[in-house]
């Protein structure tokens, strides 16, 4: 049986930290939104950060009322997003840790350790026809505790997996990947949706767009880094193209 199609969801929460730099509303994330979707994005996928330090509030109702696609609201697990997400009624919510401190999302969420604080919050969201899926590490005890939780889908963070590939360390880089595989696995077994995303290039995405059980991968800095040699178009062309070449 050949693999299910890969979705590419694109973050294009960089568009949005260009602008910030110095002010003003150019460039605008919901042209760079539809741009990536014209030439083969699945959905977007933007973060609103608790600092609001790239998109903002304004970002998220103006890419709710033009998206044809699906909208993937990455957003901590706080009482504060989740009333927004309500009100916003995305078509996904992704529920990732959060530091103030840090550059971008250093690792999964502890979902073992927070499930009192994460049940009624997955509840909450679900109950609004908003599909839930929670930013974990790969690991089999981790879809086990993200199944009971009750949330459909898990992006497993490859953030180590890539890390491993940018410093040559090919064993690194195979065990890492070989956990992926072992909790894409896990995961399926259990009735979850597996997604995954954190630091994929074209160079680095092959080996993971491989993993069967994978259905979506959400990849943002990548694209807007190439965008900057090769226009946006292309960057998202060309890895729509590593990953279907490698899917196949």
């Amino acid at each position: 049986m050949s693999a299910l199609p890969l979705r590419l969801g694109v973050n294009i929460d960089h568009v949005a930290t260009v602008r910030n730099a110095r002010g003003g509303t150019y460039p605008d994330p919901v042209r760079a939104a539809l741009l990536a979707v014209e030439v083969g994005a699945d959905g977007i996928t933007a973060h609103l950060r608790e600092d609001r330090r790239h998109i903002r509030d304004a970002d998220m109702a103006a890419l709710r009322r033009h998206l044809s696609v699906p909208l993937n609201f990455e957003m901590a697990a706080t009482d504060a997003m989740v009333a927004l997400a309500l009100g916003l009624k995305p078509h996904a919510a992704c529920l990732v840790p959060e530091n103030r401190a840090e550059r971008t999302t250093e690792g999964g969420l502890d979902i073992v350790g927070g499930r009192d604080h994460l049940g009624p919050r997955i509840r909450a969201l679900a109950e609004a026809g908003i599909r839930v899926s929670l930013f974990v590490e790969p690991d089999e005890a981790v879809m086990e505790a993200a199944h009971a939780l009750g949330a459909p889908v898990v992006e497993l963070h490859t953030g180590r997996y890539c890390e491993a590939v940018v410093a040559g360390d090919a064993a690194a880089s195979a065990h890492e990947r070989a956990r992926i595989v072992r909790a894409a696995g896990h995961g399926q077994r259990l009735g979850l949706e597996i997604h995954a995303g954190h630091g994929l290039t074209t160079g680095s995405v092959g080996p993971i767009a491989q993993i069967s059980e994978i259905r979506e991968l959400n990849i943002g800095h990548a694209l807007i880094a190439d965008a900057i040699f090769v226009g946006l178009a292309q960057a998202v062309r060309d890895m729509r193209a590593a990953m279907d070449a490698a899917r196949r």
